[in-house]
């Protein structure tokens, strides 16, 4: 175990994050697990995050409260209605509404002071940019300008030792990732993705998140062990 490297990935409780997070657990990185309690609606994804950083081994998980419902700005984290009639509903200028602004950003930047003070170079983030709801924090260009920008704002980048931001779903449609999921035996009903849980602790069914977590199990033709409160 000592001598295995150690990555900081960043576990929200969905499944994107933790194939990304047993992927680096796969290619034998020890693991510390971070989870940001942005008191987002969907607080139900942080007890799968404590599920999922637990199954997945890993040696330590935070839960960094950070209220970014003090800004708003998202239906995830403002008294703004989440869309249910189709992936991708706009919100006039062609970005989700359930965009939270800067969020992964913030995520990556908070994963980074963890990863230089606990010595680990690489930072594992589920993003991908092929079946996703359009956030521009989705994009490869983003994960590379992250990268730059991480070497140059840190003591261990200016001192020869950069980091490397991991994002293994970039190019993966939602079927691949349930596949990966599959792949490596991991119980993907942990996970959880639904922006707007039902009062009984259903998966709606109806939301963005919940519309490419049920096209990627469909596809994938991988059981979906999700309750659905509907479907569409």
């Amino acid at each position: 175990m000592a001598n295995q490297p150690l990555a900081v990935a960043l576990v929200s409780g969905g499944l994107d994050s933790m194939v990304s997070a047993a992927s680096a657990r796969e290619a034998g990185y020890r693991l510390l697990a971070l989870s940001i309690d942005y008191n987002q609606r969907h607080r139900i994804e942080l007890d799968a995050a404590a599920h999922v950083a637990s199954a997945l081994g890993a040696e330590r998980h935070i839960v960094l409260p950070m209220d970014l419902s003090q800004f708003g700005g998202s239906a995830l984290t403002a008294d703004i209605d989440v869309p249910k009639d189709g992936v991708g509903t706009e919100d006039g200028g062609g970005i989700p509404i359930t965009y939270v602004p800067a969020r992964n950003t913030i995520f990556l930047s908070l994963a980074l002071g963890w990863a230089e003070a606990a010595g680990a170079r690489d930072l594992f983030i589920g993003v991908n940019a092929l079946d996703y709801s359009g956030y521009p924090d989705c994009r490869p260009e983003f994960i590379s300008a992250f990268e730059g920008l991480a070497e140059l704002a840190t003591r261990a980048g200016v001192e020869g030792e950069p980091f490397r931001i991991r994002a293994p779903l970039q190019h993966m449609t939602k079927a691949d990732i349930v596949r990966e999921g599959a792949r490596l035996g991991l119980d993907m009903g942990l996970s959880w993705s639904c922006y707007d849980p039902t009062p009984t602790g259903e998966h709606c069914g109806l939301c963005d998140s919940c519309r490419l977590r049920m096209k990627g199990f469909e596809e994938a033709g991988v059981p979906d062990p999700t309750r659905y409160a509907t479907r569409p």
